[in-house]
């Protein structure tokens, strides 16, 4: 019989959608382990327990990785609610933009059907490569590059940002193919791709150096969010792309 107050494995695992061996996996690596265990020794769960892992779940669906939300739980300062209204935010945010996307298929389908043309504005509707503007502006807002990027990025036209957007894909796909093909970051393909990188941001954005770079990439690293961007094309492309980055700057 279930203790009072307690939730068994399998109960929590049909509540919440996921295997009984994900719960499993979560307890062996600290990152949300059962409070109680039955006289047979079966894994018991609290309701702190199922807010801790729907905390977990939260951050998965916002594209962090196991090893990044342990920290971020564990923190001193975390707050449940302020990372709920946080996570609200970037959801809605994320259907808003993902409706604004649909739609601007919805509407290129149906002018390829008619055999029809869409003009540049209405064909790149809906892309808004400036969402980040206000986050950036208040990291890097004093410094140089932040002030050249802007003063050159605020003349870009949507062509413009389509074809940046294009080459950046392009240098993403190609790292992620290098690095499933089992190229190691030392290799001359790898740095040659980085610097490839290093050259679109110093053409695109402000002038990029070496050791600039190698500060990007340690930050493609440690901020999830510029990790969550990487890792979204393959597993482990950030840190891929950073240990790249640091052999090109090393062989230079």
């Amino acid at each position: 019989m279930t203790k009072q107050g307690f939730h068994t494995i399998g109960e929590v695992a049909r509540a919440a959608k996921v295997s009984v061996r994900a719960l499993h996996h979560y307890d062996e690596i600290g990152l949300v382990r059962p409070s109680g265990r039955s006289r047979s020794g079966y894994r018991l769960y609290t309701g702190a327990d199922l807010e801790r892992l729907q905390q977990v779940l939260f951050f998965r669906e916002l594209g962090f990785r196991l090893e990044d939300i342990g920290p971020i739980l564990e923190d001193p300062g975390f707050d449940r609610k302020s990372a709920l209204l946080v996570q609200r935010a970037r959801l809605a945010e994320d259907a808003a933009r993902a409706t604004a996307l649909v739609a601007l298929i919805d509407a290129t389908l149906r002018k390829m059907e008619r055999g029809e043309k869409m003009g540049p504005e209405e064909m790149f509707e809906g892309f808004d490569p400036r969402k980040h503007e206000d986050e950036a502006r208040e990291r890097w807002g004093g410094t140089t590059e932040y002030k050249e990027s802007a003063r050159r990025t605020k003349g870009y036209t949507k062509d413009d940002w389509a074809a940046l957007g294009a080459e950046s894909g392009a240098i993403t796909t190609a790292l992620a193919e290098a690095m499933a093909r089992g190229v190691k970051p030392g290799d001359d393909e790898a740095m040659d791709l980085a610097e490839r990188h290093r050259a679109h941001i110093d053409r695109w954005f402000y002038p990029c150096s070496s050791e600039i770079h190698a500060g990007l990439g340690e930050m493609y690293v440690s901020d999830p969010r510029f990790a969550i961007h990487y890792d979204r094309h393959a597993p482990g492309l950030a840190v891929f792309l950073r240990d790249a980055i640091r052999a090109n700057a090393a062989r230079k």
